[in-house]
């Protein structure tokens, strides 16, 4: 294997896995590399932790996503670094070694699919697959000046992938470009390919932006204009989404609490959304994994082991009004967005945070992160983040996000929009 050095420290395990030879391929001599959280025959799938690694056997079959796109024309390259069992949005392993953040290498890539973002933004690869149950393939697509993608929940199989929460487990990808993120999602959405269609509205979530650090219109111009140039003005509309979800989402007050109400970097019902969404994740962890931390006692780096600690204590109360919560904000935004309708928000509140920054230091940026990711999280809806340049040296995006099943609609309007935006 490669140095650090030459690999910006985002590979474990370097292979090749090759494709089908037939001409003609969507995916023909573009090269990816897999997170390792994917299943590969004859490799063991590491999860990010040597003690799992250790305890674990070779796979004996290979993710059925990993084998479309090799069927589709690409070669895989390896397995890349991710954080601990998936249980970050940070990109840092004790173990394993911080893959470089090719736009900052001062800052911090992003978890949990660090090493697949990395492998995309330093150009080792055309495109990679990661996972988003949380955050992490949004997170770090954002931090390393890359598209990301996270598809609709439940639209690509996720059958050879490590679990860890499964009511928000969806398999994402990463590009440089928007083409080639579009016709990797055409190979693993399986869908028939649909001519583009306008947008019927793209609605701004403006307080949303208000949990950015970064100035809105810094964030927001470019693809106004964009948008404007494209589809016209009347499509822009403004939305005030903390109001609409409170209203709409009645389950959401059982997780209203007064913490929520007070603060002044929150939107107390999305910061209520993303309580319900941990506390769900942290119970289907449990379920998934807590046998095997109980019996191994797994040797777990800083941040990781108290949130692993935090799910094991996790009881089942409360778990029915999660899947209240989830069922109604899905009903909730597909009724304010209809089915061609976008929804403008920050991926993240603002550039990637410092590496080994403490952990205390990064609470009301995690607690604002919660807040914009736990919208796509909870609902199962399909979002994109696009990079928008640098702003003070740092990358700069931001995200679209559209109904549950209009993956093509979507992907195709990000080809559109970024040939705009770019100009």
């Amino acid at each position: 294997m490669e140095t650090a050095s030459d690999d910006y420290g985002a590979f474990m395990e370097k292979f090749t896995l090759p494709p089908n030879s037939a001409p003609d391929l969507p995916l023909n001599s573009l090269t990816f590399a897999i997170k390792e959280i994917f299943d590969v025959e004859g490799y063991v799938t590491g999860f990010g932790n040597p003690d799992w690694a250790r305890t674990h056997p070779v796979a004996t079959s290979t993710a059925p996503t990993v084998l479309a796109l090799l069927g589709a024309g690409a070669t895989c390259v390896g397995k890349t670094v991710m954080d601990e069992m998936a249980y970050s949005i940070n990109g840092e392993n004790i173990h394993y070694g911080t893959p470089r953040n090719p736009c900052a290498a001062d800052r911090v890539p992003g978890g949990s699919s660090s090493g697949s973002a990395v492998a995309v933004g330093a150009k080792l690869v055309d495109f990679s697959l990661g996972t988003d149950t949380g955050g992490s393939v949004r997170v770090p697509a954002s931090y390393c000046g890359i598209f990301g993608f996270r598809p609709s929940h439940g639209a690509i199989p996720i059958s050879g992938v490590i679990p860890m929460a499964q009511s928000f487990d969806t398999v994402g990808w990463f590009a440089r470009d928007p083409m080639i993120l579009s016709k990797v999602g055409g190979v693993l959405l399986q869908l028939p390919d649909v001519a583009p269609v306008r947008p019927s509205c793209f609605i701004i979530a403006k307080d949303c932006f208000q949990l950015s650090f970064i100035p809105y219109d810094v964030v927001t111009q470019t693809v106004v204009k964009a948008v404007e140039k494209l589809y016209g003005g009347d499509v822009l509309k403004q939305e005030i989404l903390g109001d609409y979800v409170k209203t709409n989402v009645p389950s959401l007050k059982h997780f209203m609490s007064k913490e929520n109400t007070d603060q002044i970097f929150n939107i107390p019902s999305l910061s209520a959304l993303s309580s319900a969404m941990r506390l769900l994740q942290r119970y289907e962890f449990k379920n998934n994994h807590g046998e095997w931390i109980t019996a191994v006692k797994p040797d777990l780096g800083p941040g990781i082991s108290e949130r692993v600690s935090d799910a094991l204590r996790t009881t089942g109360e409360n778990i029915d009004t999660c899947y209240s919560v989830k069922r109604e904000l899905h009903d909730a935004l597909a009724a304010l967005l209809g089915d061609f309708g976008v929804l403008m928000i920050p991926t993240v509140p603002g550039p990637p945070p410092k590496l080994q920054t403490n952990t205390s230091e990064l609470e009301i940026f995690r607690a604002r992160a919660f807040s914009l990711l736990s919208i796509a999280g909870v609902s199962g809806f399909c979002q994109v983040s696009i990079p928008l340049g640098m702003y003070n040296n740092l990358p700069l995006s931001i995200s679209l996000v559209a109904r549950h099943g209009a993956d093509k609609f979507l992907l195709h309007l990000v080809e559109s929009l970024y040939a705009s935006i770019k100009e």
